[in-house]
């Protein structure tokens, strides 16, 4: 497939905070703290544009607050924003913690990202579209799964495909798996990460990670589950057909934001023609250039 990408999804701040040291409780812990453009839906299409996808657009809902700071932002990433302006709410505000092995523990309030509706969307944004990506975080909320669903039933309908990233393990638990995946019922690519994976297939933490694709590929036309440093998985059909090996990547400085790298890289090779391992593995080498650097987005 080849074309445009239109992403539907989150934008929110970032305050990324790197201490090396463990966290100390009731006192001061040494960090390096950045405040930084983020959201799982607008990092994935940076990354996308990043690898070279010529048109990208991001639906999403900001606070008049940093309205025009992500706007910019996003139009130097090359990514075209379609934002709407919450007169209410603030843009989502993100505190990422991450340590000295570079994983991170994400602090949320959504704020306005989750007030996108159906009062936002208009069937003419999929015009020359070849694929819409949703971020999961749409589906933790009332108007955002509303507007979610609506995108899915639009797309459907013009023959356009739909990929899914499911976002949040710990959200997707409050939510309900089966909730999930009957709302994303119709997409034809879902990327969870191991830990969502399991839950969406009822496994325990830990189980084979294979299982969880096949399972979920039964579901959904194409499963891709990533995996961090040792790569993806890809199943289709119930069968995992390919295991595709992590990219080599430099030190790991912060894991915000590789998923959607992923995503991105994904995304943007399956735009160019190439077949799901392949895919997998350019989204591989965008997750461990994204890993290497502050931040969830391209430099």
């Amino acid at each position: 497939m080849t074309g445009s990408l239109l992403v539907v999804g989150d934008v929110v701040t970032d305050v990324v905070a790197l201490h090396p040291e463990p966290l100390a409780p009731a006192t001061d812990t040494p960090a390096r703290i950045r405040t930084l453009p983020g959201g799982a839906g607008a990092n994935a299409a940076c990354w996308a544009a990043h690898a070279g996808v010529a048109e990208v657009a991001l639906l999403a809902r900001v606070g008049a607050d940093s309205a025009a700071w992500h706007e910019a932002a996003l139009r130097r990433a090359g990514v075209r924003p379609r934002l709407v302006v919450d007169p209410q709410e603030p843009t989502g505000t993100v505190v990422s913690l991450v340590d000295a092995a570079a994983e991170r523990t994400f602090l949320t309030d959504s704020g306005a990202a989750l007030r996108l509706s159906p009062a936002d969307w208009s069937d003419g944004l999929l015009d020359g579209v070849a694929h819409v990506h949703l971020s999961g975080y749409l589906f933790f909320a009332v108007p955002s799964r509303d507007l979610a669903r609506l995108v899915l039933r639009a797309a459907r309908d013009r023959g356009v495909p739909v990929s899914v990233d499911p976002a949040s393990a710990g959200f997707l638990r409050t939510a309900g798996p089966e909730r999930f995946l009957d709302d994303v019922a119709g997409a034809g690519i879902l990327l969870p990460n191991e830990a969502e994976a399991a839950l969406l297939a009822g496994q325990p933490a830990g189980a084979a990670p294979a299982e969880a694709a096949a399972a979920l590929s039964r579901r959904v036309p194409l499963v891709v589950v990533t995996q961090g440093a040792a790569g993806a998985l890809v199943a289709e059909g119930g069968a995992v057909t390919a295991r595709v090996p992590g990219a080599p990547a430099p030190a790991a400085v912060d894991s915000t934001g590789a998923g959607d790298a992923f995503t991105g890289g994904f995304l943007a090779a399956r735009l160019a023609g190439a077949a799901p391992a392949a895919a997998a593995a350019a989204g591989c080498r965008a997750g461990a250039a994204a890993v290497s650097r502050t931040g969830g987005r391209p430099a």
